[in-house]
C-alpha cells in the first residue's frame, strides 16, 4: 500500500499484457501481483539484475480487487501478497501451490517463529505463505488539531471534528472499527451486532470528510483532517513527513494483520516464483524494503540490520502486543459472511 508510483503499475501491467499473461509464461520471468505503493523499485531491479528473471508487476488496492483476479484467472499471476483473511480463502477455494521449503531457504531462517504461529492461525501447517509485512490499524491524529484524549475509537464519533475524520474505504476496516467500539469481535457473523455496527457507522457518516485507502496518509500529512484510521505503516511515514502527527491503537482493541507471499495454483513460473519469495527474505532486501515503506518486517535479521535505535525499538513499528488488549486478526467468514457484509456496507454506502 505504499509508495511505489501507480505510473510504475500502469507500465508493468502494460508489459504484462504485451507478455500474453494467462498463457504460457516465459521462462525468464516471474508476474507479481501486490499492494499499490508495497515494494521498493529498486529491489525489483535488482532482482532483475542479480538473477536474469523479468520481473512483470501489478498492482491492486484491496484484497477484494485481488481475489477476482486470481480466481478466475483472467490474468495468470505467479505471485500475489494477501492479507491473513484472504489467504485463508484461497486456500480454503483450493487457488494456492504449496512452497517448497528447500526453494526459500531465506524464508526458514530469517522470519520470526512469532509470524509463521501467526500465519498459522490461516494458513493451517505453514504450508502456504511466507510473511512479507505485518503492523496494526489504528488511529492517525494531528496533535495540533485535536485537543481531546485520543484512546479510543470513540473519537471517530465526535462532531467536534465533523469533516476532519478520515475513514478506511474498506469494508472490514470500516465494520472492525465499528464492531471493536461496540465491544464485539470483528469476526463476528451475528446479524444483530452488524446491524448495530452498521447504524453506527451511518450515524457517522455526516461527519466524514472521506472514504479513502492510500490517500489518507497524504491527507493528514498536507493537515486536510485531523483524525484518520490507519495502518501503523503509513503512520511511521506519516510521522517522518508531518512531525504533529502521533499514531495510537485504540483502548477497545483493534486488528492485528499480516500479509504474505503466496503462490497462486495456476502460476506459470513456479520456480521463478519461489527465487523472487527468497530473494525478499533475505534480510539485506528485507531492510531495504522496510525502509522505503515503512511497514513492519517480520525478518529478524533485516530487524537486526537496522541501525536507527528509536525505529528499532518503536512501539508503532514493533509494539509490545502483550500490552494491548481486544488484538484479532481477521479471519474468512465464508461465502454468506462475505454477503452479509458486503451487503451491509452497501447500505453504509449508500446513505
Amino acid at each position: 500500500m505504499k509508495k511505489l508510483t501507480v505510473l510504475l503499475a500502469a507500465l508493468t501491467f502494460a508489459s504484462a499484457l504485451v507478455c500474453g499473461c494467462g498463457q504460457a509464461g516465459s521462462d525468464n520471468e516471474v508476474v507479481v501481483y501486490n499492494w499499490g505503493e508495497y515494494i521498493d523499485p529498486e529491489v525489483l531491479e535488482q532482482f532483475e539484475e542479480e538473477t536474469g528473471i523479468k520481473v512483470v508487476y501489478d498492482e491492486y488496492e484491496t484484497n477484494e480487487i485481488m481475489y477476482p483476479k486470481v480466481e478466475t484467472g483472467a490474468t495468470v499471476y505467479d505471485v500475489i501478497c494477501p492479507s491473513d483473511y484472504m489467504i485463508q480463502k484461497l486456500i480454503e477455494n483450493d487457488l494456492l501451490a504449496e512452497m517448497d521449503w528447500d526453494k526459500v531457504p531465506n524464508a526458514k531462517q530469517y522470519i520470526g517463529k512469532q509470524y509463521y504461529d501467526q500465519a498459522d492461525e490461516f494458513d493451517p501447517g505453514n504450508k502456504y505463505a511466507v510473511p512479507y509485512c505485518w503492523g496494526t490499524v489504528g488511529i492517525l491524529y494531528n496533535t495540533k488539531m485535536v485537543d481531546k484524549p485520543v484512546d479510543s475509537w470513540d473519537i471517530l464519533w465526535d462532531p467536534d471534528y465533523a469533516d476532519n475524520i478520515l475513514m478506511q474505504d474498506s469494508v472490514r476496516d470500516a465494520f472492525m472499527v465499528a464492531l471493536k467500539r461496540a465491544g464485539y469481535s470483528m469476526n463476528t457473523v451475528d446479524e444483530s451486532e452488524l446491524t448495530k455496527a452498521k447504524e453506527e457507522l451511518i450515524a457517522q457518516k455526516p461527519i466524514v470528510q472521506a472514504y479513502v485507502v492510500d490517500q489518507v496518509r497524504d491527507k493528514m500529512i498536507g493537515n486536510e483532517a485531523a483524525i484518520g484510521v490507519i495502518y501503523s505503516g503509513e503512520a511511521i511515514f506519516t510521522k517522518r513527513e508531518n512531525p504533529d502527527l502521533e499514531y495510537v491503537i485504540p483502548k477497545e482493541g483493534t486488528n492485528v494483520w499480516i500479509d504474505c507471499w503466496v503462490i497462486p495454483k495456476n502460476c506459470n513460473n513456479k520456480d521463478n516464483a519461489e527465487k523472487f519469495i527468497d530473494f525478499m527474505c533475505r534480510p539485506d532486501i528485507a531492510l531495504k524494503n522496510f525502509d522505503y515503506i515503512t511497514y513492519s518486517t517480520p525478518n529478524d535479521g533485516a530487524r537486526d540490520l537496522i541501525e536507527d535505535e528509536d525505529i528499532k525499538n518503536s512501539e508503532v513499528a514493533f509494539p509490545d502486543l502483550s500490552k494491548y488488549s481486544g488484538l484479532e486478526t481477521f479471519k474468512y467468514l465464508g461465502t454468506e459472511g462475505d454477503e452479509l457484509y458486503n451487503s451491509l456496507w452497501e447500505e453504509v454506502k449508500s446513505k
